[in-house]
């Protein structure tokens, strides 16, 4: 009986573990095979995220203790029965964010590190200023003060401008004028300091020089400081670069030799041809620009030279001025000009003239 039993009970375990055998190996087969192929369907697009945003990518969980050798960094994904699809499905989408999400390029940071820093090695300091660029304009000007009229000056006024438009930009205007001015200001006393040990019979043609010399310049020197002119004198000053160099003239040359030159002018007057006609249109012009005010001290000389100085002639002068017109030709017979070859004037000519002048002159009076 016990026999029986403890058979039946070993057949019985055995058949139980041939069943279980069994089954579990059923469920492995199960799990190697694989499924049939999917119907063929149209893929979705990937939607590419709009520009300046990024998509989201699901954070992953690091240890802060760092990864153990052999270890994935993070959890393993479910086992799944169609593994093989679902990695090619995440790989796909991972190339589509790859795809969608361009990498930043590294030119673009180095064009903005390199404008930055050519912007900042634009930058002129106030000793930039002092011991680079003022000294090219301070060479410049020194040769246009002091060139003679045709002479050629070996400048480069491209430079020049240049170095000016550069200051200007850099807020150096207000030094640059102080120092153009200041520059200036010493040429013109050494001038004035010349002016005054030149003997009586050079002072008109030195003066005349001088003046003539520096109004050149100024036809250089202006154009050069435009850009200073424009944003600096007439913004912020309300005023004009070239009237202050002619004022500047004015107050350390012309001012201080004007009661010395007027006399020694209205001398050469009387005499005539003591001084060159050009000479003294120059210099009569020349102290009309610099003041006109300056007329009231000789109007007879200014008028000479300038229209419209003196009122208009009325008709019972006219005696007077005939009698100025006579005096002025026999001066100049009497030093050495003589009236020129009158025989080919023809017969009658002579008589005609005075006849139809004593008939003018008559008509005149009524």
């Amino acid at each position: 009986m016990e026999e029986s039993m403890e058979e039946e009970e070993g057949g019985s375990y055995d058949a139980m573990m041939d069943d279980q055998n069994h089954n579990n190996w059923e469920t492995a087969v199960d799990g190697f095979r694989q499924p049939p192929p999917p119907p063929p369907s149209i893929p979705a697009p990937v939607r590419e995220p709009p520009r300046g945003q990024l998509l989201a990518v699901p954070a992953v969980s690091v240890d802060r203790k760092g990864p153990k050798e052999g270890l994935p960094l993070g959890p393993p994904p479910p086992p799944e029965p169609n593994g093989v699809i679902m990695m090619l499905k995440s790989c796909d989408a991972a190339a589509a964010v790859a795809k969608a999400v361009p990498a930043p390029t590294p030119s673009s940071t180095i064009n903005i590190n390199t404008s930055t820093s050519k912007f900042l090695m634009n930058v002129i300091t106030i000793e930039d200023y002092k011991s680079t660029y003022w000294p090219k304009l301070d060479g410049a000007i020194d040769q246009l003060l002091t060139q003679s009229p045709g002479d050629y000056i070996p400048i480069s006024y491209e430079q020049i401008y240049s170095c000016v438009y550069k200051c200007v930009c850099q807020q150096h205007s207000e030094q640059m004028y102080s120092d153009l001015i200041k520059k200036i200001t010493n040429h013109l006393e050494r001038v004035s300091k010349e002016l005054q040990a030149s003997p009586p019979d050079l002072y008109i043609e030195r003066f005349n020089i001088a003046l003539g010399q520096y109004m050149g310049a100024l036809q250089s020197i202006v154009p050069l400081f435009i850009y200073m002119n424009k944003f600096y004198i007439e913004t912020k000053l309300n005023r004009d670069l070239k009237d202050d160099l002619i004022k500047l003239f004015t107050e350390h040359v012309a001012e201080k030799h004007i009661y010395s030159l007027m006399p020694l002018l209205l001398e050469a007057q009387s005499t005539p041809f003591q001084v060159t006609p050009s000479t003294m249109a120059n210099i009569v012009k020349g102290l009309y620009t610099l003041r006109p005010e300056w007329v009231q001290m000789a109007p007879a000389l200014f008028s000479k030279f300038i229209p419209n100085i003196l009122p208009p002639a009325v008709e019972s002068e006219l005696s007077e001025y005939a009698a100025q017109d006579q005096k002025l030709q026999r001066e100049l017979i009497q030093n050495g000009f003589m009236r020129g070859d009158q025989s080919r004037k023809r017969a009658g000519d002579e008589l005609a003239y005075n006849s139809s002048s004593a008939c003018a002159s008559s008509r005149g009076y009524r």
